[in-house]
């Protein structure tokens, strides 16, 4: 089934969704379409399932930040999640790319919205354990983290942004997310002229 999967990516990648058809997908992965058709009923299916692994890795890799990064000092925990959110979407930015523009097709929205949820899921648990800062709502930080976090990168990858300009997002979106958590879970001044 992986390989299955894989030749589907390479497909979408090579020839956009709208020549992806599952001969095709079968051919590049050296099955017939019966066995394709074994595991998957049609293309819809075949771009979910891709479409659910790749959210699986990105959220398995912000998961596993969190869990390393808990009890961290906060510019800390919030660094190492961008980061490790940022090169996971790059890894393998093609892919990324092409599974944008295919969501749509598949309800990507649900996908979305379930790998969104695991997310900030871990990163309220992480954020919970800051040991110098307090949220009112680990929760809703890390909603608003998570937002913060899939749009910026979204737009760039999208956009066929150059190398350049996303070592430069890096930079400005761990500002970006620090400067937050450190304004809503802070202690001292920043945290008493929020709501100002």
């Amino acid at each position: 089934m992986t390989a299955i999967l894989d030749a589907t990516i390479q497909v979408l990648i090579r020839d956009g969704l709208t020549r992806l058809t599952t001969t095709r997908v079968a051919t590049r992965a050296g099955v017939s379409v019966g066995t394709l058709y074994q595991y998957f009923a049609d293309k819809r299916s075949l771009v979910a399932a891709v479409k659910q692994r790749h959210l699986g890795e990105i959220v398995g890799v912000v998961e596993q930040a969190c869990a390393m990064n808990r009890g961290a000092p906060l510019r800390v925990m919030v660094t190492s999640l961008c980061h490790a959110f940022i090169d996971a979407k790059i890894r393998r930015v093609d892919e990324s790319r092409a599974l944008y523009s295919a969501g749509a097709e598949v309800d990507g929205d649900v996908l979305v919205r379930a790998a969104s949820l695991r997310a900030q899921q871990a990163i309220a648990a992480m954020l919970a354990t800051a040991p110098d800062a307090t949220f009112e709502d680990p929760a809703v930080t890390a909603l608003m983290l998570s937002t913060a976090t899939t749009g910026p990168v979204q737009a760039l990858l999208e956009a066929g942004a150059p190398a350049p300009m996303v070592a430069l997002l890096r930079t400005h979106l761990t500002e970006l997310c620090v400067g937050y958590v450190e304004r809503i879970g802070g202690s001292g001044a920043a945290r008493s002229t929020v709501g100002r």
